[in-house]
């Protein structure tokens, strides 16, 4: 899977669970954490606050796959951010 699918994704639904995600893109939570970081990197989505644990009472989610994350759309976010940002 490539980057352009994955944030053709989040576009359309603008916020989704990495297991959501990995279901409707037919990929695993660990193919996508690293696509997703180079998405926030990018500004172009950011992880959200979730609930603790999916919503069941049972609690045994991974609380890795109940990461929600929402597209951002801001492209040049993070060139921004980093302009903002005085060197180390």
């Amino acid at each position: 899977m490539i980057l352009s699918r994955l944030s053709s994704y989040l576009r359309e639904r603008q916020r989704a669970s990495i297991a959501d995600m990995a279901n409707g893109l037919d990929s695993t939570v660990g193919a996508l954490e690293s696509m997703l970081a180079t998405l926030e990197r990018k500004g172009r989505v950011r992880r959200v606050a979730a609930a603790a644990g999916c919503g069941t009472s049972c609690c045994k989610c991974d609380p890795a796959s109940v990461a929600v994350y929402e597209w951002t759309g801001d492209e040049r976010a993070g060139e921004v951010r980093a302009a903002k940002d005085p060197p180390a």
